[in-house]
Order: structure tokens, then sequence, then C-alpha cells
């Protein structure tokens, strides 16, 4: 078992990638949340299962975060813990598209000190330790050059351009959008996107890992608010994400109605 944080992560995404696709390749069973919380399959339950054996008998005093298992109080208790999201994108991951992933992280105090985001179907391995940069299958990331909120392009969800969000008007980016946030957060730490962003209140394990890897390649990453993202809380939600490099974040921000 790798002594180093990050390669104990590299090496749990990669065999939860294999499990998630062995399962795919048997056919889906899926079932639903209650409270209309979303899809659900066998592959989720087995990759989360895998992935809590692996990294907490590694490190058996980190705590423990995850979709897919029962929450318990234990985690407030620990400095560290693993935040984990078995598939991020289950809607497409059940529809036969590519764009689901695995999102591990470790957070410390409240702050995320390694992240990786592995999207099986494609091979692509997003990657960071913190203030050790990000990093996409080796190559080393970095956000785009764009400073004008007209020029850019933008992952986010057609809800959140209603103008009850917006100063004024709603500015004319272009939209674009994927399922799993892990992977927008990654897209825009490319440099393929240039901004992404979400209102809505959002649940740890599907932002903990990208939210290192877009400001380790140079972003800025705050709530909608401009607050810094903490982890570990009670409730481990978000108010929201907007991550860009820091001059357009800083222009988006200034055009926010902060309800």
């Amino acid at each position: 078992m790798p002594e180093n944080d990050l390669d104990l992560l590299i090496d749990a995404a990669r065999q939860a990638g294999e499990i998630a696709l062995h399962h795919k390749a048997k056919g889906l069973n899926v079932e639903h949340k209650p409270d209309d919380a979303g899809p659900v399959t066998q592959a989720d339950y087995a990759v989360d299962n895998a992935l809590r054996d692996m990294l907490t008998t590694a490190r058996p005093d980190f705590g423990w975060l995850s979709e897919e298992t029962q929450d318990t109080p234990e985690r407030l208790e620990k400095d560290r813990l693993f935040i984990v999201d078995p598939i991020d994108g289950t809607r497409s991951f059940i529809a036969g598209e590519t764009t689901w992933a695995h999102s591990l992280s470790i957070a410390e105090n409240g702050v995320i000190t390694q992240g990786v985001v592995y999207l099986p179907e494609m091979d692509l391995l997003y990657s960071s330790s913190i203030t050790h940069g990000a990093h996409c299958n080796g190559e080393q990331l970095s956000v785009s050059e764009i400073l004008e909120i007209d020029d850019a392009r933008v992952l986010a969800t057609k809800p959140n351009m209603d103008p009850i969000h917006w100063r004024d008007t709603v500015p004319g980016f272009a939209r674009s959008h994927r399922p799993s946030l892990a992977y927008r957060l990654c897209l825009v730490a490319q440099g393929r996107y240039d901004a992404m962003l979400t209102f809505r209140p959002s649940w740890e394990w599907d932002i903990a890992a990208g939210t290192l890897i877009l400001s380790e390649a140079g972003a800025t990453v705050t709530d909608r608010h401009g607050a810094a993202l903490r982890f570990n809380n009670r409730v481990p939600q978000t108010a929201g994400v907007l991550g860009a490099s820091r001059e357009l974040h800083t222009k988006i921000a200034r055009q926010l109605v902060y309800t």
C-alpha cells in the first residue's frame, strides 16, 4: 500500500474504475434514492465499499465521508478524513455516457490537501497535492487567460442563468454543461473552459477533489458568496461554487446578486 497519500488515492481510483466498468458490463440494477435524491446502482455501492475498505485500511485514523455511506458524527472529531464520491455523474453512467468520474480527496482541518478525479472510460486522471500544482495524466494544468466575461466559456446549468442571480443583465458568456461537478472543475483547471459556477448547495463529495485541482491550476475557487470553501462541515455542503482565474472570478462575482 503506498505511503504517499496522493499515490494511495490514485491507486484506489484506478481500482474503482475497474470495479465500475465490470459492473457496467454485466448490466446495471438501477434504484432510486428516497426523497427524489437521484438514481443509484449496485456499482455505486460496490465502488463505495471497495474504496472504504482500501482507504480506511491504509489510514485507519482518518474519518470517512461518502455519498453512498450513511453519515455519522464521528467524522467531525477527525482532523483528517477521506471525502469520496464513488461515482459522480451516476445518470451519465447509467445512460452509457463517458463523463462520469470517481472523486477522491483528503481533507485536513477543513482544507483539501490531496485530490484525484478519474474518468475510467476516457482514462483521464486528474490529480493534485496542495502547493504542488495540478496534473492530468502527468501533464501540468493551468487555467485559461480569458479575462472578459462575455468572451468566457462557462460550465453551468441553465437555472444559473436566471436573471434573479445577476445584477442588471445576465452575462453574455457561452454556457455549456457536464453532468459531473468534479469533471466540470477539472475542465476549467485544464483550460478547456474558463469558469464554472453552481449556485445550489453543493455536496462536499461532489466538489472536494475538483476544487483543489482547480485552485492548484491557478484559479480562485470560492462559494457563491466569495467565501473560502471549508470541508468536513456538520452538514456536508457548501453554498455553491465559483471557480475561474483570479481576474475573471472577480468580474463574475461582482455581477452576482447575493441572496
